[in-house]
């Protein structure tokens, strides 16, 4: 016969038994779970025309590595360009674990580019054509949107070095000089859609 001390004592025997199990089976999902492989598209540079396309690896429990590269190789008419090829890698820390929530991110940045007759002023009177590089940090949140796919957000600074040839804006411009410069800029922005292959 089934008494009210048994009752109890099962109770409180599955009160305890509960959480235990429950916290047993959540770290075995999510570790099983966690994506570790991702391609990637920043939808701002998209819509600004220049085709882009990432990859992301996680390396650790809480790391991962994403290798960007974007490319613009349009010209327009009045000798306009805005044409680069750009490489951004970047070592991301996730604070609860990979493709979900904050990260926190160290980038470097390496380009070529060929620019002119764009923006105002200086820059619409010239043609700038050279190298960057450089490194910054970043910070970001990606959202679950549906099973295999997610919404990132990102914005990074950082330092970029400038070496270049400036030249004036006519075809075949004549070379003015060349120069070298560093500035604080931000280096990073995005709306990215994620992937998640595996």
């Amino acid at each position: 016969m089934i008494t009210f001390k048994t009752c109890k004592y099962s109770m409180i025997a599955l009160l305890i038994f509960i959480p235990f199990s429950m916290g047993k089976a959540q770290v075995v999902n999510t570790v099983s779970k966690t994506p570790v492989f991702a391609l990637n598209t920043n939808l701002l540079y998209d819509a600004g025309t220049s085709m882009n396309l990432g990859m992301e690896v996680k390396t650790g429990g809480r790391v991962t590595f994403k290798l960007p590269v974007t490319y613009n190789p349009w010209e327009w008419k009045d000798d306009k360009k805005f044409k680069f090829v750009l490489v951004q890698p970047e070592l991301r820390w996730w604070p609860c674990e990979p493709f979900y929530g904050s990260f926190f991110g160290i980038h470097a940045h390496g380009a070529y580019y060929n620019v002119g007759a764009v923006g105002t002023n200086y820059m619409k009177d010239h043609r700038f054509e050279g190298y960057l590089y450089g490194a910054g940090l970043s910070y970001g949140y990606q959202f679950y949107l549906a099973p295999r796919w997610n919404l990132e957000l990102s914005v990074g600074a950082g330092y970029v070095y400038l070496n270049y040839d400036l030249y004036e804006c006519q075809t075949c411009g004549r070379h003015i000089e060349q120069k070298k410069e560093g500035r604080w800029w931000p280096t990073q922005a995005g709306i990215t859609l994620v992937y998640i292959i595996k």
